[in-house]
């Protein structure tokens, strides 16, 4: 339950709680340490729902927490916005607009919709869900830190969970699309049992016929079985090595952890300090009856050390290879027992707990995502104890994850989308040619002043030290808390500006040597090869995949080139040099032309590109014709070009629309989606088909009568299909890809052919 510490006081223009909703869920412990007592965790009560209409989001400066009133006066004083009832599926009641006839119109009726969703800072918020296993890591980390969880939350995530069960079987996958699995479905009735769920409840029982089918979790991969031995369900003989030590590797050994990528490193980070410690919550009668309800067999008959490789053909997406289990094989029998000293363990300890210290500082608690933050607020809580600022600062941090819809409350897959959303929004307004229209004047002011509030003016300390990327200059995905700086967030936030301040009427924010500073380090990205990676660019070999122990997740060891990224990144220098011809000027035309001769290479013989960050050919072929045609190379003089176009139109659809499934990331061929076509693929087509000034108009037309068709009377277009994807198996959504892209497609089109009736 929320406790107001203060009165309420106005927050951006309405009254808000001074308290957040990670504060609630931790401001009630009824220990010292877990050492000098046994626990008292409680479960917490959980009701069938809400009341939707209690529940609001604060955004302050881009930081995004969910709030629920439960007293009369503080609701009345904090009224719901149109943003916060869309995103719990209430009624906005909104009007009808005027029946869009051309492409200009669909996108005026889309911003009267969209213009509803701007929050104060001037940002776009939105869910960003989909995997399924980022929830249950909260759940037991607020358990085995004795952190109560108001009904609220409890009751929400219950429901979420149940929404989001599979509906053949009752299981949970590792996305929400995705099949049932061990790692889903034993991680998430775990984190129903200690929300508070009966194991008596029908959907409980039949999720756990579920499990046992799948083998139980004994068959789980290595997070899950991590996860349950911090919670005793497991022991730890049947979790794999994750030794510290191996922090201590020189920097020019080819496997040392700084060559990972960034997630793969932050979560082996505070994994491998928990691991060394083999810390374990005091057992509870929750744990001895989850010991009961998880294994398809008797709890006291499994063999923990014989089944560290176990894992069910369902979560195997990445076996093992026979090098990694040759080195764990080596490091249970050798290292630990023989050469595993104390002096060496602590010294590992030691400087792995002076990492986890720079990770918090450096994001001031929020860390890089919602795997390594609850991992993170562990690692203090057994350093420093529960009463810890660190502790307490985590506990507010996870906040920042939570998030409400309809369906109930989940954990996103990072704290927002704030910049990355709000970059493209403008974009699309320009690209219609509305930025000087003063209608809409205000909105765009807004979020440019929210990009010139988060970009980040400084590197972290201690770059050098705690391996962090250059980030000056540059921008999140999300806000500047989290402070990671990514290539293509950089790109397109910069994008936005540059086109907003070159438009008459719109300030100059940001002076030219932010800008430059933008530029510098968008030049550190390049790799080799001449393409670009997220984070930084590639540190160690593509063979560091032969240790992946992750097992669920593909290409994740190290970062690596991607037609996405690259794209954003040329696209900018080459707006860049419109407006700055002077600066860099050498180095901006080397790295180009390095950067499109790899989008050439990358082309496969179909003519297509392969996409990592959203699904799949269709969306890396939006970006790789829009980087050729920043060079002058559209579909009449260029042969990539014309085969990335004809790829496009061989997938075009009877209705007119493109759809391509979640399952072409997972194998890399070009697979439709069961449900017919979606409008952010068909949009996503259409971009890349203009980009290129494809010939014929048919096709496009076609395209976009269907994106119209599609909108709703008040200017929105509803959900469809999933979006995003990471490392080739999980998927993750973009609820505000379906107004943004539609919109810039429609915009884009209008643009070079005039306001022309297509209905």
């Amino acid at each position: 339950m929320v406790t107001l510490k203060t009165p309420l006081k106005p927050v951006n223009g309405h009254a808000a709680a001074t308290t957040t909703a990670a504060t609630a869920v931790g401001e009630k412990r009824s220990i010292d340490t877990v050492e000098k007592k046994p626990p008292s965790a409680k479960r917490p009560k959980i009701s069938e729902s809400t009341d939707k209409s209690r529940w609001r989001m604060l955004d302050e400066g881009g930081r995004q927490t969910w709030h629920y009133l439960q007293d009369d006066g503080e609701a009345e004083n904090w009224p719901q916005s149109d943003a916060d009832r869309w995103y719990l599926g209430l009624p906005m009641d909104l009007p009808d607009l005027p029946a869009a006839k051309t492409a200009l119109d669909s996108v005026k009726n889309g911003l009267e919709f969209f213009q509803h969703l701007q929050l104060p800072p001037g940002n776009w918020g939105c869910e960003y869900g989909g995997p399924m296993f980022l929830l249950p890591g909260f759940v037991i980390a607020w358990y085995v830190t004795e952190t109560e969880i108001p009904t609220h939350i409890a009751t929400e995530m219950k429901n979420y969970l149940f929404a989001r069960a599979h509906p053949d079987d009752g299981g949970w996958g590792l996305h929400i699309e995705g099949e049932s699995s061990v790692f889903g479905t034993a991680m998430n009735y775990t984190a129903l049992r200690i929300l508070g769920v009966s194991e008596e409840e029908p959907r409980m029982i039949r999720a756990r016929g579920t499990l046992h089918k799948l083998g139980g979790a004994r068959c789980g991969p290595h997070w899950a079985k991590f996860w349950l031995s911090i919670l005793g369900v497991c022991k730890w003989e049947i979790v794999n090595p994750a030794p510290p030590e191996f922090w201590l590797l020189p920097d020019w050994v080819p496997f040392a952890p700084w060559r990972w990528w960034i997630h793969m490193r932050m979560v082996y980070l505070p994994m491998s300090f928990i691991w060394s410690r083999r810390w374990t919550f005091p057992e509870t009668a929750l744990i001895r009856e989850l010991r009961q309800e998880l294994f398809a067999e008797p709890y006291e008959s499994i063999n923990w050390a014989a089944n560290r490789d176990t894992i069910a053909e369902k979560d195997n997406y990445h076996p093992k290879s026979l090098l990694l289990r040759t080195a764990n094989w080596i490091l249970v029998n050798v290292h630990n027992p023989l050469t595993r000293v104390n002096w060496l363990v602590k010294r590992a300890e030691d400087w792995v707990w002076k990492l986890v210290q720079m990770e918090d500082k450096n994001t001031d608690y929020s860390d890089l995502a919602p795997v390594n933050a609850p991992m993170n607020f562990l690692v203090c809580y057994i350093k420093e104890g529960p009463k810890a600022y660190s502790v307490e600062r985590h506990r507010d941090r996870l906040a920042d994850y939570l998030w409400v819809n309809k369906e109930g409350m989940m954990v996103n897959g990072t704290n927002g989308v704030q910049c990355w959303d709000t970059a493209f929004l403008i974009q699309a307004v320009m690209d219609a040619g509305l930025a000087e229209d003063p209608k809409w004047r205000p909105m765009l002011t807004k979020a440019l002043e929210f990009l010139d509030d988060q970009q980040m003016r400084e590197n972290v300390d201690d770059q050098a030290i705690c391996y962090r990327q250059q980030r000056k200059g540059g921008w999140a995905f999300s806000n500047k808390d989290q402070g990671y700086a990514v290539s293509d967030c950089i790109s397109e936030a910069l994008k936005a500006v540059l086109l907003l301040q070159r438009t008459p009427g719109y300030p100059t924010l940001l002076e030219d040597q932010r800008i430059y500073d933008a530029i510098d380090t968008l030049l550190t990205y390049q790799n080799a090869s001449g393409g670009c990676a997220s984070y930084e660019p590639t540190r160690g070999s593509e063979r560091l995949e032969m240790l992946n122990a992750a097992e669920v997740f593909g290409r994740i060891m190290i970062e690596y080139d991607y037609p996405e990224c690259t794209t954003a990144v040329v696209t900018a220098l080459s707006l860049f040099t419109k407006y700055y011809p002077d600066y860099r000027t050498e180095d901006i035309r080397t790295f180009k032309a390095r950067a499109v001769q790899y989008i050439k290479d990358a082309q496969s013989p179909d003519g297509s590109w392969y996409g990592s960050w959203g699904i799949c050919f269709t969306y890396a072929a939006m970006f790789a014709l829009e980087s050729l045609a920043s060079i002058g190379e559209k579909y009449e003089n260029s042969a990539f070009s014309r085969a990335g176009c004809d790829f496009l139109v061989s997938k075009q659809r009877e209705d007119g629309g493109w759809s391509e499934s979640y399952r072409s990331c997972e194998t890399a061929t070009y697979i439709e989606h069961p449900t017919g076509s979606q409008v952010v693929m068909t949009a996503w087509a259409i971009i890349g088909l203009l980009e290129a000034s494809y010939p014929d108009r048919a096709p496009i037309e076609r395209g976009l009568r269907l994106i119209m068709r599609r909108q709703q009377p008040n200017g929105e277009w509803l959900q469809e299909a999933i979006e995003g994807v990471f490392n080739k198996s999980c998927m993750i959504s973009y609820p505000n890809y379906k107004f943004i892209f539609p919109m810039k497609a429609l915009g884009m089109f209008a643009k070079k052919y005039g306001d022309v009736a297509l209905l």
